[in-house]
């Protein structure tokens, strides 16, 4: 499911990062007194009375500021406007309206996007009455909170739902959805003009969840695809620095949105960090995934090249060895159809559901090879073991001692699955309860 996103604006030093803490209801965002310290965004996934929505904090917008580091800052806050489906715009109930608000309120008003005026600092009666004067910035009339004592955020949150727009589940269809993710510049718009370019393919457009944003639905050899748009599909959103935040955003809505993520890596640069980030994401919401070594054409190589850089991924990702690896080239073409191939491969294998009968003498096989140690001289037995969910595979073992079993032995039960039943490219989960 695609969570719709809503973004906290204002200028610095209202509580942006202590409603964003409140709201999630745990301490996320870095709180001081000093301006300008949320620099580097952050975003969460929150919820209220069963909604689920995407949660950003900005940093501190000053319109009047030269300074390059308050002009990127506002560059972001820019950027989380243009990717949200609702802004709450926090004002200070004890210094009342600046031109800095109302700079902000105009560039709100013309950005066509449904805001909700938020006053915050409003800890006691006398200070709410104080919203009226917020009236003049045009948004209508402002919602009094305190984060930091947490007085009207119940108010405020049923007003956020009330306006978040419908959170329909993908339609059931036999189309697999791919997103593609990676970060900047390793060639993603090519792949996908490479994937959905060629004549064989047929292309059709669909409405996307939310805002402007179009998936891509398209056949391939008698197989349907939906292909999730990505920063490479969407227009382009002008950006200087920081690109980390940008990709980071879009991603994260990629992600939850697809069956299979295709994740791409540059030959020429080899993995990096963000890269490292990026596959985090996609494993972290338990998403099937493919690796894609792109820009092969451009790597000088001899036969051994191949493998060489094989062992350097596997090296480097070595907890995630079990994700199927391509080298391709989207320029030429050069195994685009291949990665297809693999997408099908692991989505069969995140649906694959195991018999309970198969799974008993599998887990009876594991304890007698290796026996779960004991701790605090208890002894652990296994009673048996079922998959109750696929997307993602998920294991229940029922055991006499859930909390004692050592994380050595959970990886041991980890890999003897997938050395058993295979689940390539797909995460799985281990459960224990106690029977």
């Amino acid at each position: 499911m695609i969570l719709p996103t809503v973004a906290i604006i204002g200028r610095p030093n209202v509580g942006k990062s202590s409603l964003f803490n409140r709201i999630l209801r745990r301490r996320f965002a870095v709180v001081e007194e000093t301006p300008g310290v949320t620099r580097d965004r952050n975003y969460a996934d929150a919820d209220w009375v069963g909604k689920h929505f995407r949660l950003v904090d900005t940093g501190g917008i000053d319109t009047g500021s030269k300074k390059m580091m308050d002009q990127l800052i506002a560059d972001q806050s820019q950027f989380a406007i243009y990717e949200s489906d609702l802004v709450m715009f926090l004002v200070d109930c004890q210094t009342g309206v600046d031109d800095v608000d109302r700079d902000i309120a105009r560039q709100l008003s013309k950005s066509g996007k449904q805001t909700i005026l938020v006053a915050n600092k409003a800890d006691t009666e006398e200070l709410e009455n104080q919203v009226y004067e917020f009236m003049k910035l045009g948004l209508g009339e402002a919602v009094p909170v305190s984060a930091l004592s947490g007085r009207g955020i119940g108010e405020l949150l049923d007003i956020v739902v009330d306006h978040l727009p419908e959170q329909d589940e993908p339609e059931e269809e036999d189309a697999v959805r791919v997103a593609l993710v990676g970060r900047p510049n390793v060639g993603k718009s090519s792949f996908i003009n490479m994937l959905i370019g060629d004549t064989r393919l047929l292309v059709t457009p669909i409405p996307g969840t939310t805002r402007d944003a179009v998936d891509t639905r398209f056949e391939f050899n008698d197989k349907k695809y939906v292909l999730i748009d990505t920063a490479g599909l969407r227009r382009k959103y002008k950006v200087h620095e920081n690109i980390e935040f940008y990709t980071t955003l879009r991603t994260s809505r990629a992600i939850d949105g697809c069956d299979v993520a295709v994740i791409l890596i540059d030959a020429q640069e080899g993995i990096m960090t963000q890269d490292q980030r990026v596959l985090t994401q996609v494993l972290t919401k338990r998403k099937a995934a493919v690796l894609v070594v792109n820009k092969w054409d451009l790597v000088e190589k001899d036969s051994l090249t191949a493998d060489r850089f094989t062992k350097e991924i596997k090296s480097t990702l070595a907890k995630f060895n079990y994700l199927p690896l391509i080298y391709t080239s989207a320029l030429t073409g050069q195994r685009v159809e291949k990665v297809l191939t693999l997408v099908d491969r692991v989505y069969q294998e995140s649906c694959k559901k195991i018999p309970t009968p198969e799974l008993n003498k599998f887990l009876e096989e594991a304890v007698n090879k290796q026996h779960p140690p004991s701790k605090q001289g208890k002894q652990i037995k296994f009673f048996y073991v079922t998959q109750s969910e696929i997307q993602p595979p998920t294991f229940i073992f029922f055991t006499n001692q859930p909390k004692f079993i050592a994380k050595t032995y959970i990886s041991y039960l980890s890999n003897q699955i997938r050395e058993k039943f295979g689940f390539i490219g797909v995460p799985f989960r281990l459960k224990f309860q106690r029977k």
